[in-house]
């Protein structure tokens, strides 16, 4: 038995053991994948039940959000759109940040070719689905251009041991660009017309936010407040709120709060003395200066994780296991009784979006990589092959969240929103069956 496990009863430790599991479960990217699509086949179902209409009416149900005359109402459906999305993509701009820190995007020329390889698969399905929906709905033409992160890493870690190590670092960097990507264009093109005092109030919240960072204010409360006030200027401004999350991911701290370098001098001085405080024969109430010393190392300690790091672990599980299955059952609600298949499998909307995601991705992120390849412009990846990246090239067409988000931007029309739903569920669901299945079995004939 390690030291570790001497400070605590044999009950405990099995208590311990239990809460290591489901930290493991919880953090297991297919996992929460797999959660997400039971939330989004669990809406379709009810969607297409009697329950259809009173689901309806609960998402139209309003909720009112502010503090006294700084109140709005919005519905269930948008609460959930805008506020809890911005949680997300919190999220999203905590990663964003940290592969900007010390990530692949901190590297510009190892980056180089999954970023540019990026924008190709963004572009292509955009051209896809303009030329579907050429003289008709053209808003729609960011639906396919999205990948979902989570979701496609999450079928990509399925095949586990397979896949080279360089295929999962293209693939993330890509995922990563192509989520600034799409980030940009929601807040540039599917905000309303903009109110100049609201967006005067997200520019003076955003700087103080940053200079709470620039004078190293490492506690995440005044950071919290902070991102609430801005959701609710952006919300105000017609900007999109959700970029809420990703300013304020920017804004938080991602250094730690205490000189590292001189940590271990002062745990050398400060061990000791605490140690020696101790008294074992005392209960621990009545031993003032031992939890005094205590609670002195536990400040200092709590400070080493930089407020970044914190408040990842803090959000992490909820986004995942509550949030992205809420947003996926309350954007998933499709209702196919009485719909003509084979009118909808020929309508413009669904054609572009579907089409874009299965062949406008891997043609936009394979051309793009096998220019930069072929003009000596960038190199492939070590142990990555041609097959590979048309694999995760298809793989990119894994939509889903970001796509049923845009999608539900884009337009207002129930029937057009619809189309774009049925097709993101089926194109996500063919990417990811097909880029899987290339992948494993070119591995299999590799090994």
């Amino acid at each position: 038995m390690d030291a570790r496990e001497q400070l605590f009863t044999e009950k405990q430790r099995k208590r311990i053991e239990r809460h290591d599991t489901w930290e493991r479960i919880f953090e297991n990217g297919t996992v929460a994948a797999a959660v997400m699509v039971l939330a989004a086949v669990a809406a379709v179902i009810c969607a297409n039940t009697d329950a259809y209409e009173a689901i309806r009416h609960f998402l139209m149900e309003p909720i009112h959000v502010g503090i006294g005359e700084f109140t709005v109402a919005i519905s269930v459906e948008v609460f959930v759109n805008d506020f809890l999305m911005a949680i997300f993509f919190l999220l999203v701009g905590i990663e964003l940040k940290y592969e900007m820190t010390v990530g692949e995007l901190r590297r510009p020329r190892q980056a180089l070719l999954p970023m540019l390889a990026a924008v190709g698969g963004v572009v292509m399905p955009a051209i896809i689905y303009a030329l579907f929906n050429k003289g008709g709905a053209m808003h729609g033409w960011a639906i396919p251009m999205a990948t979902d992160i989570a979701f496609a890493l999450g079928v990509l870690s399925l095949l586990g041991d397979r896949v080279p190590a360089g295929v999962r670092v293209f693939f993330s960097t890509l995922a990563i660009a192509d989520d600034l990507i799409s980030i940009a264009a929601i807040a540039i093109f599917y905000g309303h017309a903009p109110n100049l005092f609201w967006l005067g109030c997200v520019v003076v919240v955003t700087a103080v936010l940053f200079w709470l960072n620039k004078t190293q204010h490492f506690r995440l409360a005044p950071y919290m407040v902070g991102g609430l006030v801005l959701w609710f200027c952006l919300f105000q401004s017609g900007v999109h709120a959700t970029l809420a999350g990703v300013i304020l991911a920017f804004a938080i701290p991602a250094r730690s709060g205490i000189r590292l370098n001189n940590l271990t001098d002062w745990l050398r001085g400060y061990m000791p003395d605490m140690v020696d405080s101790y008294d074992g024969d005392a209960h621990i109430l009545d031993q003032h200066d031992f939890t005094s010393a205590t609670f002195g190392a536990e400040r200092v300690m709590h400070r080493v994780s930089p407020p970044l790091v914190r408040l990842e672990r803090m959000i992490h599980t909820p986004v995942n296991f509550i949030i992205l299955p809420i947003f996926a059952f309350v954007n998933a609600q499709v209702r196919l009784v009485g719909v003509d298949l084979v009118q909808l499998a020929l309508d413009p909307v669904a054609m572009g979006t579907y089409f874009g995601m299965l062949l406008g991705k891997p043609l936009g992120i394979v051309g793009v990589t096998f220019l930069l390849v072929r003009s000596g412009i960038a190199d492939m990846p070590k142990n990555v092959t041609g097959a590979h990246i048309l694999g995760v090239g298809i793989l990119g067409g894994i939509g889903f969240t970001m796509s049923l988000f845009v999608d539900a931007l884009a337009y207002t029309e129930p029937d057009l929103i619809d189309r774009g739903k049925i097709a993101i569920l089926m194109g996500s669901t063919a990417a990811a069956v097909a880029g899987s299945l290339l992948i494993l079995i070119f591995s299999k004939k590799r090994t």
